[in-house]
């Protein structure tokens, strides 16, 4: 089972993404774990994210984002994070 998914969203993916709440974050490093799946657009900012079997996914302005129930990962915020996200 795919642990996480990066794509380009489609226009109407992103207008969808827009009504979602939002979330920020300064540059950090910080572990996390996703107990529900969750969906996000990324507004701005560039993350480099480490899963727990090393896997590095990176992601930034302009990209859907899915990670899977279950995944445990530690998050390197490279340039302040804003996006609109959507849990369960």
């Amino acid at each position: 089972m795919e642990k996480v998914k990066v794509w380009k969203p489609t226009e109407e993916e992103i207008k969808k993404a827009k009504m979602w709440p939002t979330w920020s974050k300064e540059e950090s490093v910080f572990d996390w774990y996703y107990d529900e799946p969750e969906q996000f657009y990324v507004v701005e900012g560039e993350v480099e994210v480490t899963l727990d079997d090393g896997t590095k996914v990176s992601f930034g302005a302009g990209n859907m984002v899915w990670f899977n129930a279950g995944v445990k990962c530690t998050w390197n915020v490279k340039k302040k994070i804003f996006k609109h996200y959507s849990i369960g």
